[in-house]
C-alpha cells in the first residue's frame, strides 16, 4: 500500500486489495483511508459517511443471523426501536435474507450486555447490533467478535472506536443546535436554563451535554441548572416540576428526550412561556403547537436500528462501508407545526414522529410496528 500525500489518495490495485481481504479471516478489514473511499461506498444515499474510513470483509453467503443486544428498554424510544426492527425484518424482502433476528435487552449494567455479546458471538450469529451502555468498555468484546467472525454494528449509543461500523447521528451538533436555538429567542440573554439529560453513562448522553454547554458556558448571565430525566417522559416530568419548584422559573428549557413529560412539567406548573429545545415525542409536538410555545425539535431516530442492521447485513455481504455512519438530524420548527403532517391528534403521546428515514428505504407505519412486541425474543 502506498500513500500519495499530495494527492490525499491511498491507491489498492485490484489483486492486492483481493489479498488483503482474503487475509482478513472472518474479519472486518478497515480502509484508513481518505474521503475517496468513503464517497465511494456502498449505498452512499443512506450510509453517509461522517468519516474518511470504510470498513469491508470477504463476503459470506446468507441467510444471516442477527442479533439486537439492546441495553436499556424502559422508555418510549426503545420500544419504538425494538418493534420497528422487528417489522422491517418481517418484511418478505428482507426475511428472506435473515434466518433469525434476535432480541435482547439487559438493562443498564455494562457487564450485563458485555455478557449477552458474548454469548452471542458463541451461538454463532453472523452479526450483532448494539446500543452500547457505555461507550469505552467494549474493546475487549470487539477483539472477541472480530476473532469469530463477528460482524459487530453500534448504533445510537456507540462505541469510541473506529474499528467498527457505526451508526449515529451527529451527537454534539444535534444539541448545540437546539440550545442556539433557545439562546436566539431569549428576549433577554440572561437567566436559568434547565438542562434536561439523558441515560449517564451512554455516549449520546455525554455528547449532548457538550454540545449543550457549547453554546451557554461563559455567557454572561446565564446558569445552566442540570437534572437527570434517563430519556423518560415520567422521570423528564418529575425531575422538571421539582426543578422548576425549587429553582425556577426559567429562561428557557433544553432537554434531550422526554419532551412530552417535560410539556405537562411545564403546563402544571403555569411557567411562562419560554423558547424550549425537544424532542420529536408526538404529544409534546401536539401541546407545543396548541399552546404557542416557540420550540426546535430535533430527532434521534429509533429506526437507527434497522440502519444498522442494513449496514451489518452489507459488510457481510462484502460491501465497502462507511465506518462511521452519521444520518442528518430531523429539525422542525414550532412555526411548521401542523397535524398530520409533523405530528398527529390521532397518534399516542410517546410515539416518536420523525423516525421515518427515507434515503435508507426505511418508513415503517404506525400499523406494522403495533404488529410487534419489544420483548426478547
Amino acid at each position: 500500500m502506498r500513500t500519495n500525500k499530495g494527492e490525499g489518495n491511498v491507491r489498492l490495485n485490484g489483486s492486492l486489495l483481493r489479498t488483503l481481504l482474503a487475509a482478513s479471516v472472518g474479519g472486518g478489514f478497515l480502509l484508513a483511508g481518505p474521503a475517496v473511499f468513503a464517497a465511494d461506498a456502498y449505498n452512499p444515499q443512506c450510509f453517509k459517511p461522517g468519516n474518511s474510513k470504510v470498513i469491508q470483509q470477504q463476503s459470506r453467503p446468507g441467510p444471516y443471523r442477527i442479533a439486537l443486544a439492546n441495553g436499556f428498554a424502559g422508555n418510549s424510544w426503545r420500544i419504538q426501536m425494538i418493534q420497528g426492527l422487528k417489522a422491517w425484518a418481517a418484511r418478505p424482502e428482507n426475511a428472506k435474507n435473515i434466518k433469525e433476528l434476535k432480541v435482547i435487552s439487559t438493562g443498564t449494567d455494562v457487564a450485563a450486555q458485555i455478557g449477552a455479546i458474548d454469548n452471542l458471538i458463541a451461538a454463532g450469529y453472523d452479526a450483532i447490533v448494539t446500543i452500547a451502555v457505555n461507550p469505552t468498555s467494549f474493546q475487549p468484546v470487539i477483539k472477541r467478535a472480530k476473532k469469530a467472525g463477528v460482524v459487530l454494528v453500534p448504533f445510537d449509543n456507540v462505541f469510541d472506536s473506529e474499528e467498527v461500523i457505526e451508526v449515529t447521528e451527529p451527537q454534539i451538533e444535534f444539541e448545540q443546535v437546539k440550545a442556539q436555538f433557545v439562546y436566539d429567542n431569549m428576549p433577554e440573554k440572561k437567566g436559568k436554563i434547565l438542562e434536561i439529560r439523558g441515560l449517564p453513562g451512554n455516549s449520546v448522553d455525554r455528547d449532548r451535554s457538550i454540545g449543550m454547554h457549547k453554546v451557554f458556558d461563559g455567557k454572561p448571565g446565564i446558569e445552566v441548572v442540570t437534572v437527570v430525566g434517563n430519556w423518560d417522559d415520567g422521570t423528564v416530568q418529575k425531575v422538571v416540576s421539582d426543578a422548576i419548584a425549587t429553582q425556577g422559573p426559567f429562561a428557557g428549557f433544553v432537554a434531550q428526550h422526554g419532551s412530552t413529560g417535560l410539556m405537562n412539567a411545564l403546563i402544571d406548573a403555569h411557567h411562562p412561556k419560554v423558547p424550549l429545545g425537544t424532542s420529536g415525542e408526538n404529544g409534546s409536538l401536539r401541546t407545543i403547537h396548541d399552546q404557542g410555545w416557540t420550540a426546535i425539535t430535533r430527532v434521534q431516530s429509533p429506526l437507527l436500528a434497522v440502519v444498522a442492521a442494513q449496514a451489518a447485513m452489507a459488510e457481510l455481504e462484502g460491501k465497502p462501508i462507511p465506518q462511521l455512519i452519521e444520518l442528518p438530524v430531523p429539525t422542525t420548527y414550532s412555526k411548521d407545526l401542523k397535524d398530520g403532517v409533523n405530528y398527529s391528534g390521532k397518534l399516542p403521546d410517546n410515539f416518536q414522529d420523525g423516525a421515518d428515514i427515507p434515503d435508507c428505504n426505511v418508513v415503517i407505519p404506525l400499523d406494522e410496528l403495533l404488529k410487534q412486541t419489544p420483548d426478547n425474543s
